[in-house]
């Protein structure tokens, strides 16, 4: 998400859906659409609380007990209805021997679970599905779980803009798109919805003739019959749950290759102004830079999705990024190209880490600044001079209002910078690349960024990243010259 949506994100989405009552019939259980209260619902009988997966900012999230590796998602939908009828096939390994399975899923109506093939008891509560196998599974057993479902997708609201964003599955009077972040995607597919636990995705989209549907991945299958067309989507590498994304509505799609392979895809809607596709018209040129400094792509397409919504902020879905229908600055398009290495491809281990999703990508901001010849001395100050109007804190995030404020990009950057400055172009680069390569589809913390600091560069140069690491005093700004005269990056990504 860009720099900007500190302002956008807290803001009220205008004409995002058609309807806001998302009150849901159950089975065997009650659920309001939105958090699960501090008094939850009885627990049907047989059940047992879950007690989430650990992440230290939400902690009701997620299970701890469940690995899921694959996700099959078979949903159908319609263009001005908000209704979503889903399959979604997880394939599980299990991490502690599981007598209960404890799903994170707000959105429709299930109308059934199996356990590798045979139904089982299961209840939705609050925002978790629960589900009961007939026998304990033991751990390091792989499994399938299969969730049919239909219904009105969850109204779930992001805590950590106040409540004035509509996360997950958006339905529009044209078509539908998808914004999960931070914790989403629950309310469109059961999951276990925290970053830790990536996986990677099968969907098989359903929509009306005349209806273009396109999603995260590499679509391999189209077809139509009986007044529909189905599309399927295949992303082979593992993503956060909340990066997964698909757009529907009356879209022109818009190919041409990219560097090293790289396929590159837009989808805007029919009769989007040049003025708002102008932003993505660097796109190759933006990948072959970014290779430079942060090591080869790590998916064999990408493009961005633009959403007849506005208001909405930019986020970086895996693949194909969302933006609103609005002019936006290049520079924003960067910073969700960026995410891909960081966010999508090494994805938080617990999101308190935050600032390695946002602060990379607003230091390539800066990176890609410079590499056009701009000065960047102003960029370093404007975004020390936001730093000292807010309060301030460490790096670790400690709640969801956090997540996205200025602290999590520009003193998250200007860490990075304070780095660089320390170490040198060359060793910057070496450690960065590093860092993307030795995690590449994996999760982070803070924690592995230093220790590759540690092994590349020295204890000093982990030392000079602690007092932006923990606060909370804003340390003075990073203003020494670098330690190599500053070249202008124009490497390609490798052949």
């Amino acid at each position: 998400m860009p720099a900007a949506g500190l302002q956008r994100r807290g803001r009220p989405a205008l004409a995002l859906v058609l309807t806001g009552a998302c009150a849901l019939a159950q089975t065997g259980a009650q659920t309001t659409g939105m958090q699960v209260p501090a008094t939850s619902p009885a627990l049907p009988t047989g059940f047992t609380a879950p007690s989430g997966y650990g992440d230290s900012v939400y902690p009701a999230l997620g299970d701890a007990g469940l690995d899921v590796t694959h996700y099959d998602l078979s949903l159908r939908s319609d263009p001005g209805v908000d209704r979503l009828t889903g399959r979604a096939v997880l394939s599980i390994v299990a991490r502690q021997t599981l007598s209960q399975l404890n799903l994170d899923f707000a959105g429709p109506q299930v109308l059934g679970v199996k356990l590798d093939g045979k139904a089982v008891r299961h209840a939705q509560v609050g925002e978790k599905l629960l589900v009961l196998p007939p026998v304990s599974i033991a751990s390091g057993t792989a499994f399938t779980l299969t969730v049919s479902y239909s219904g009105t997708p969850a109204l779930h609201l992001d805590a950590s803009s106040g409540g004035g964003l509509r996360l997950g599955w958006i339905a529009q009077a044209g078509g539908s798109y998808v914004l999960s972040e931070p914790d989403g995607a629950h309310t469109f597919f059961p999951c276990n919805d925290v970053p830790a636990d990536g996986a990677s995705y099968s969907l098989h989209l359903n929509v009306p003739a005349g209806t273009t549907a396109v999603a995260s991945g590499v679509q391999t299958r189209q077809q139509t019959g009986g007044g529909r067309v189905y599309t399927d989507f295949q992303l082979a590498q593992p993503i956060p749950t909340y990066a997964l994304t698909v757009h529907t509505g009356h879209l022109q799609l818009q190919t041409q290759p990219g560097p090293a392979g790289i396929a590159i895809r837009n989808a805007f809607p029919v009769g989007l102004p040049g003025t708002v596709r102008a932003a993505f018209d660097q796109t190759p040129a933006m990948l072959g830079f970014l290779a430079g400094w942060f090591g080869p792509y790590p998916y064999p397409v990408y493009g961005v999705a633009v959403s007849e919504d506005p208001q909405l902020p930019a986020l970086e879905t895996a693949t194909l990024s969302t933006f609103p229908s609005r002019p936006e600055a290049p520079v924003t398009a960067l910073h969700e190209l960026a995410h891909q290495w960081f966010g999508d491809d090494l994805r938080l281990g617990d999101w308190s880490d935050i600032w390695l999703n946002e602060g990379f990508a607003t230091y390539a901001e800066l990176l890609w600044a410079e590499g056009q010849g701009e000065a960047t001395a102003p960029i370093l100050e404007r975004w020390y001079a936001r730093l000292k109007r807010e309060p301030a804190r460490g790096l670790i995030a400690t709640e969801p209002a956090q997540l996205f404020d200025a602290s999590s990009y520009f003193r998250g950057a200007l860490t990075l910078h304070a780095l660089r400055l320390k170490v040198g172009d060359d060793l910057f680069r070496q450690i960065v690349r590093t860092y993307a390569a030795r995690f590449s589809g994996r999760s982070v913390r803070t924690t592995d960024f230093l220790n590759v600091v540690r092994e590349l560069g020295s204890a000093a140069a982990v030392e000079t990243l602690r007092p932006w690491l923990t606060g909370p005093a804003l340390p003075p700004l990073p203003e020494a010259p670098l330690a190599q005269s500053v070249r202008r990056i124009t490497l390609r990504l490798p052949q």
